[in-house]
């Protein structure tokens, strides 16, 4: 029998359902009604400090480089379940983890590595004013030194969905090997500058490109490390024309940074499986393994791609970039001269510090020199 008390109770239970349906569906109306542009809005602003990791206000509009985190990528409509990636081949788990995305803006950070940090009374003096120099002509961007022992633990965090990576990476018997394939990890992961710990900056990143070349259409800013005019180049250097890769910009993901993250990582494992792996034992030079050859490699390899560039039915060489004194734009990759990255070598067309293409100036202090290693076998 339905009492009082009974149909009351009753009443309230429908009253108090009706209503958080009600609310519910409110709220998923809300969110689906706005759009990405409003979420996009609501982040504006903020910016990532290095000590705290705490947002805080800033002009983004003002800034020529995005806050110092990953940048934002477009995703497919249909998420890719991850059980299907890691059954595809390293290029494609490498593509799936860190997506290019060439219309976002260069990240905050400038990259370098070395057995200590700048806080250690340990780290050499005649490093702190180059290491300085990074800092001061880019206030408000993160500047990391890394560590030998510090790069381990980033790397396995940042690969720990790729263990191949990490396994090469470990593997590697040499730190001047470690080192090179760190640059080319830390900028497919999180982009920004990579610089060695012996150079210089002598004008800011910001001036590095005109003004009137968007930063939208740029993901790679390389520059010319040997352009040697001479019959007996092949003597003194592995490539007619070599890039070096003691400085890099970039924006994470890009397609150069992932076949070379990738090619590193199968000839060091071929070469661990084949008992090669050694000091004294490996089967190519330093240079071609991990160093400006295999780098410049993988910029030509990119730019004849023709899964990224319309072919005209002729190659990219050398030839394109010899002789050069401004910077020349190829896709999205722009080349500067040598004299950007090695002013003052007194050889193959390299103008003075002072010059005006003049950015960075590397002294040599922290690794082996490029003739020696370029003659390595």
């Amino acid at each position: 029998m339905l009492t009082f008390r009974k149909a009351a109770v009753l009443a309230v239970f429908v009253l108090t359902a009706v209503y958080l349906l009600h609310s519910s569906h409110s709220a998923t109306s809300t969110i689906q009604a706005k759009s990405a542009d409003d979420f996009k809005a609501d982040f504006e602003g903020l910016t990532y400090p290095a000590t705290t990791g705490i947002p805080a206000n800033s002009d983004a509009e003002s800034r020529p480089y995005s806050p110092p985190r990953q940048a934002s990528s477009k995703k497919n409509d249909a998420q890719q379940p991850l059980t299907e990636v890691v059954t595809k081949g390293l290029r494609e788990q490498l593509q799936y983890q860190f997506p290019y995305d060439r219309a976002g803006k260069f990240p905050a950070y400038i990259w370098q590595t070395w057995k200590y940090t700048p806080a250690s009374g340990d780290f050499g003096e005649t490093f702190r004013p180059a290491e300085a120099s990074w800092s001061e002509l880019h206030p408000g961007f993160v500047h990391e030194v890394v560590t030998d022992d510090a790069a381990v633990y980033l790397l396995k965090h940042l690969y720990a969905s790729v263990p191949e990576v990490l396994d090469a990476y470990e593997s590697l018997p040499l730190g001047v090997l470690k080192a090179d394939f760190f640059r080319y990890l830390i900028l497919l992961a999180r982009g920004g500058i990579y610089t060695d710990i012996d150079t210089t900056a002598l004008r800011s990143t910001t001036d590095w490109i005109p003004e009137e070349v968007p930063r939208s259409s740029i993901g790679l800013i390389i520059g010319i490390e040997a352009d040697p005019n001479r019959a007996d180049w092949k003597d003194w250097y592995s490539r007619r024309i070599q890039f070096c890769q003691w400085t890099i910009q970039a924006k994470p993901g890009h397609p150069v940074l992932r076949e070379i993250v990738a090619a590193i990582t199968e000839d060091t494992l071929r070469m661990k499986k084949k008992g090669v792996l050694k000091v004294n034992k490996l089967d190519k030079s330093i240079v071609e393994f991990t160093g400006p050859a295999v780098w410049t490699d993988a910029v030509f390899n990119y730019l004849n791609d023709p899964n990224y560039f319309k072919m005209d039915g002729k190659n990219i060489t050398w030839e394109a970039f010899t002789g050069m004194e401004t910077a020349k734009k190829v896709g999205d990759v722009v080349v500067l001269p040598i004299t950007s990255f090695s002013p003052g070598v007194q050889q193959m067309g390299a103008k003075e510090p002072d010059d005006p293409m003049a950015f960075v100036k590397h002294d040599f202090e922290g690794r082996l020199s490029p003739v020696w290693i370029s003659r390595e076998t």
